[in-house]
């Protein structure tokens, strides 16, 4: 956690700006509420502010879910949003009860890529002027178009402007309230007053998330330089018993014998299972469904696997790849080898060619080679969603 500066000790607060529906972003959720390396787009900045040691008081302005409103922390709070994004920052506005000199920083909710650092340097600005903002100069070359005539603009002293930005909060307030119904940014209500604006060094993690093409960039631009991937193996066992079938990969496979069990001893499935558990440092299967426990008796193992996947996700990490392989002298596996990947790959929505299947024996030794059970080994791969 970022610790605040001596200049930092006059109050500060954020307002997060999430109300618009984000239409030019495609999809049927609005761009902010869309999932992001694990978490939603506006969780991002969220988590940015309430981290940061300077940080009193965070107000969103949009509508919030159950799950916001239970929010455990007591600075969090949600105000609804306006007609326009002007309307809505004079809601977050609204929302303040703060002395005149308190700094408030206004931030967007589609731009996840927020630092603690970019935070604190916005603050410090604010002790040597009225407004701050972070801004990348323009480096593309900049054309005006008139029919088919073009004619160059001089890029120099040019810059793009992104969010937070930072003001006293009874500035921005009597800004506002001379200011048109909706302006380009919250800069624009005080630069008619002529106040002093200080630009900082943007950030280009800051870019904003406007259409499809952008989630990609903006994930690959808050990257984490530890996002390497993470690899886990499992192994499982499971001796014969009377029967007509075996299960592996959900796949039912003709046999003299079954595999016993407490589930439906899917080995093919149990050891990927402990493979994803594995790579996410969260032990293995018998810790989340233990066979002591009567209500996974028989169950179905695509259980176990999908709820493996979903802590991957919920913790930033997707399978890049996996590889099993089953050990034993019978059922004969080839046959039944690409029914069985279709299946792992349907039912972790994976493509096809991300998933392998394979078999071997141990040539006659061994439990497996008395044919007395199957083992499996599985190795997972799991790549960060940044």
């Amino acid at each position: 956690m970022a610790s605040p500066t001596t200049a930092q000790m006059t109050e500060s607060v954020a307002i997060i700006v999430a109300g618009g529906r984000g239409l030019r972003a495609g999809g049927t959720l609005a761009k902010q509420w869309v999932m992001l390396g694990g978490r939603r787009v506006i969780d991002w900045s969220i988590d940015a502010f309430l981290a940061h040691g300077g940080m009193s008081r965070v107000v969103v302005v949009g509508e919030p879910e159950a799950s916001d409103m239970a929010h455990a922390d007591p600075r969090l709070a949600w105000t609804p949003a306006g007609e326009t994004r002007t309307g809505s920052v004079r809601n977050g506005l609204a929302a303040l009860d703060g002395p005149d000199d308190t700094k408030v920083l206004i931030h967007d909710a589609a731009r996840p890529g927020l630092s603690a650092g970019m935070i604190t340097a916005l603050l410090d600005a604010l002790d040597g002027a009225d407004a701050a903002a972070p801004a990348l100069p323009v480096a593309d070359a900049l054309k005006r178009s008139s029919g088919n005539r073009l004619e160059t603009v001089d890029r120099d002293g040019l810059y793009r402007v992104q969010t937070p930005q930072a003001f006293r909060l009874g500035l921005i307030r009597r800004a506002l309230a001379a200011s048109g119904p909706d302006l380009v940014d919250d800069l624009a209500a005080v630069e008619s007053l002529g106040a002093r604006v200080t630009l900082v060094p943007g950030d280009a993690r800051l870019h904003k998330i406007t259409y499809p093409e952008d989630f990609d960039l903006v994930s690959r631009l808050n990257a984490p330089a530890t996002a390497i991937p993470r690899v886990g193996k499992g192994f499982d066992v499971h001796g014969f018993e009377p029967g007509d079938h075996v299960t592996l990969c959900g796949v039912k496979i003709p046999h003299a014998a079954r595999l016993e069990g407490h589930s439906d001893a899917d080995a093919a499935w149990h050891a990927l299972t402990d493979a994803i558990l594995g790579a996410m440092a969260l032990g293995d299967i018998g810790d989340h469904f233990p066979p002591s426990d009567p209500q996974w008796r028989g169950a179905d193992s695509a259980i176990f696997l999908k709820a493996a996947q979903d802590l991957a996700l919920a913790r930033g990490y997707r399978i890049a790849n996996c590889d099993i392989t089953l050990i034993c002298e019978a059922p004969k596996i080839k046959p039944h080898r690409e029914a069985m990947r279709e299946s792992t790959a349907r039912l972790l929505g994976l493509p096809l060619e991300v998933v392998s299947v394979k078999a071997t024996t141990t040539e006659g030794l061994g439990f497996t080679g008395r044919r007395e059970g199957i083992a499996a080994e599985a190795i997972a791969v799991m790549a960060s969603l940044l």
